[in-house]
């Protein structure tokens, strides 16, 4: 790319540039948005429901009518992949956005306050990394029940804590700089300067973070549900997919294998992109464009 060319792009769009530059990024891409969309409109285009049983097949061979085959209960297991996907993936994306949110705020405040706030506020998160995460998970499922919404909270009490220590420590770099000191002298409040001047310049480390955090916590919820401690029966995620398959793989091994492929391409997919993410957001990639 020509200097020209490079000084005529916004920082967000020659990111996006070297994202696309490379062919396993854009597969990846592409292949997280096919899958997406499948996932959302699939169980709705599909002729079973995923939670329909039909005991008289069984658990059938894949076929022309199953694809995928059947569970022992006789549901169509692609229906019930694409289902369990768009659960993981809420699950994931979700999660990931409520820890992101949390932790940035969190990590602004803590790095731009300083002193004593900041070390309280740290002691506050090692504390919180201390507490073991299926204790927790255990303790909300005793005093509320297995709920969905529970997965979102005990994810969400865990990841944003990693966030928050990144996002301090970007501030605490940017906070002595010659715009920050800038705008206090014009007399811009603490909330001001934030969100104007250190959001900003934290949301590339954010976004990096943000997309490899989405496979971590898909990885949480699925053992979760392995353990029986997430999503419910009837609902379906690839976690308790796999937890049935394994249940019954010696028998039916496709009933592991398909869910299996399916997670496994997924995680390979969002890591490639949180990779190809941090290099293009990466300054010394930046000067060389």
């Amino acid at each position: 790319m020509s200097t020209t060319a490079a000084e005529s792009l916004s920082p967000s769009q020659a990111a996006w540039r070297r994202l696309m530059r490379h062919r396993l990024n854009a597969w990846a891409l592409w292949f997280l948005v096919a899958l997406i969309l499948l996932c959302v409109f699939g169980p709705a285009l599909s002729p079973y429901d995923q939670a329909q049983q039909n005991l008289e097949l069984k658990a059938s061979d894949p076929g022309m009518q199953h694809w995928l085959g059947t569970d022992p209960l006789g549901r169509d297991m692609l229906t019930r992949i694409l289902h369990g996907g768009r659960v993981s993936l809420e699950v994931g994306l979700l999660a990931t956005a409520v820890a992101a949110v949390i932790g940035v705020v969190y990590g602004m405040v803590s790095g731009l306050a300083g002193g004593r706030v900041d070390a309280a506020m740290m002691r506050v998160v090692d504390i919180l990394y201390a507490f073991p995460f299926i204790n927790f998970v255990i303790l909300l499922m005793v005093v509320f029940g297995r709920h969905f919404w529970l997965i979102f909270v005990a994810i969400g009490a865990v990841e944003w804590l990693t966030m928050a220590r990144v996002v301090r420590g970007q501030v605490l770099a940017l906070k002595n700089l010659e715009f920050v000191t800038a705008a206090r002298a014009s007399g811009a409040g603490f909330w001001h300067i934030v969100w104007k001047h250190l959001l900003p310049n934290v949301m590339g480390p954010v976004i990096i973070y943000a997309s490899l955090t989405v496979p971590g916590v898909m990885l949480l919820e699925a053992a979760l549900s392995f353990l029986g401690l997430g999503i419910q029966p009837p609902d379906a995620s690839w976690g308790v997919l796999i937890r049935e398959g394994a249940n019954a793989m010696e028998t039916y091994p496709w009933l592991l294998l398909y869910p299996g492929i399916f997670f496994s391409a997924t995680l390979l997919a969002l890591n490639l992109l949180g990779d190809g993410l941090r290099d293009a957001f990466d300054p010394k990639s930046m000067a060389r464009c």
